[in-house]
């Protein structure tokens, strides 16, 4: 007499060993798709977006959402460091805050020595202070720029450590060496995942929201 349940079972045994290849090969492949077209994770190796990112922590990248939108202002991005910016290592990721984007004028500073975007003066509480809860200046030097079209300002929360867009222009008075192509960047970054102690969304501050649109002349 045939044991119906047992072999009915050794069918089920076999056909998972066979199919555990396939399944295997399905994630990882819908791994690699989605590391290389949606989400990307990066660490922090330096301090120069301090303490809204510390040294280490982990962010996760939206790779897909410029591919349907521009980057906008206060938005946390990576991108591809230009050549001028590399420290020798070729294809090198930054992380900083796009502060214009084409089109704005960036001055500094008004009367309470806030950067001024199109007019409106950002509040920026998320720039560092150190341990004695002095703030770093918002710039350490007076400039008046226009972001060219399809290019980004940007500059690090960590204004004294942050090799960024003010600091390229002061080294070349070229605001075209001192700002990103907008293809440039990779994604943006929205949330710390780790240290969990430190996890959290990485949101645009509300004083973005109250930024005209920059005049257009012509």
């Amino acid at each position: 007499m045939i044991d119906e349940q047992n072999e009915q079972t050794n069918k089920r045994r076999g056909s998972f060993w066979r199919e555990l290849p396939i399944l295997l090969g399905v994630a990882i492949l819908v791994a690699f798709l989605v590391r290389f077209f949606v989400l990307q994770t990066f660490y922090i190796p330096s301090p120069s977006m301090e303490h809204t990112l510390n040294v280490l922590d982990r962010v996760l990248v939206n790779k897909l959402v410029y591919d349907f939108r521009d980057p906008r202002r206060g938005e946390i991005v990576v991108f591809k460091a230009p050549s001028d910016w590399q420290s020798g290592t070729e294809g090198e990721d930054f992380i900083k805050r796009i502060i214009g984007v084409g089109g704005d004028r960036i001055v500094c500073c008004d009367a309470q020595k806030r950067l001024m975007v199109n007019g409106h003066s950002l509040d920026e509480p998320y720039i560092y202070r150190d341990a004695d809860g002095t703030q770093d200046p918002a710039a350490d030097e007076e400039f008046d720029i226009t972001v060219p079209p399809g290019r980004l300002w940007v500059m690090g929360d960590h204004r004294s450590a942050s090799g960024d867009s003010l600091e390229h222009y002061q080294q070349s008075q070229d605001v075209n060496e001192a700002t990103v192509e907008k293809d440039a960047v990779v994604g943006r970054a929205f949330t710390i995942f780790w240290p969990l102690s430190r996890a959290g969304w990485l949101s645009v501050p509300e004083t973005f929201g109250s930024v005209p649109e920059p005049t257009r002349t012509g």
